[in-house]
């Protein structure tokens, strides 16, 4: 009896002892023998993309998309055994191109650039690529999305693509009470003021609806522009579509909450997928 308490005892400390550790690590803080050994059995690995300065109206800074994208990447090193590659902070960003900040204006270069990274992780041993995209599908998830699926076709490597509209369910939507929105509004300005409230300038936040931009009342894919030419129809003063006025940190926690559970189950589900013979 004694026999099995003991082993009763060191089980208990056992799994104490692994469900304290943090699971996951992020690449950049292992050394090589490390990284060796850890980029071979992580169940997937992530690589981070996001503009380390993207316009997002005169209220937010201009790291807002990178702090979104830090804060989900700890959420998954805290739950999960995978592993983060150091990210990417200059993309592809058309849209924005008028205002300052960071851009590789020829998608071609940022797809190359995105795929070369990615095979230096997989010829390192990594199973599974996960590209996190802080923009959209239909904007930056553009060139992320060929890139997904060379990594599947060339190398032969399961590889998933989350963009911020994957995260950003109608949930979230339903918590928002500005009647339009898209980028540096209410939800965003919510989550910085959550994140990082001592960079965002409510002062300067004002609602702008874009009301001379014509509804789109047909089917197809319109690409969207901020320009700050006044003559053209996408002319846009602030930079952001929407009424940041009306955010909150509370809000802001609420939406983060329901990204990052749908971010952790994507990762769960998609670490799951079988491997190729190869």
């Amino acid at each position: 009896m004694k026999r099995r308490n003991w082993a009763i005892l060191g089980l208990i400390l056992l799994l104490k002892n692994s469900f304290s550790q943090t699971p996951g690590a992020y690449l950049g803080h292992l050394t090589w023998p490390e990284a060796e050994k850890r980029l071979t059995q992580a169940p997937l690995v992530i690589l981070p993309f996001a503009g380390g300065a993207k316009e997002h109206g005169p209220h937010l800074p201009m790291n807002a998309d990178r702090t979104v994208m830090e804060y989900l990447c700890q959420k998954a090193v805290d739950a999960l055994p995978v592993i983060v590659a150091p990210p990417i902070l200059h993309g592809w960003f058309p849209a924005f191109r008028e205002f300052p900040g960071t851009e590789v204006a020829d998608p071609n270069v940022f797809q190359d650039y995105v795929f070369q990274v990615a095979q230096s992780l997989i010829r390192c041993g990594a199973k599974r690529i996960v590209l996190l995209n802080m923009g959209i599908f239909k904007a930056t998830g553009l060139p992320m999305a060929i890139v997904a699926r060379e990594i599947r076709v060339r190398l032969g490597v399961p590889a998933l693509l989350i963009s911020w509209d994957d995260l950003e369910t109608e949930e979230a939507g339903a918590l928002q009470k500005q009647t339009a929105g898209g980028h540096g509004d209410e939800i965003e300005t919510s989550i910085n003021l959550y994140l990082q409230s001592q960079w965002v300038r409510m002062d300067k936040a004002v609602t702008d609806y874009w009301d001379n931009y014509p509804v789109k009342t047909y089917v197809g894919y319109r690409p969207g522009l901020f320009s700050r030419n006044p003559q053209d129809p996408t002319y846009s003063e602030t930079g952001h579509f929407g009424d940041p006025t009306l955010a909150s940190p509370e809000k802001g926690k609420k939406v983060l909450d329901i990204m990052t559970q749908n971010w952790l189950e994507a990762l769960r589900g998609f670490s799951e997928d079988p491997i190729p013979d190869g």
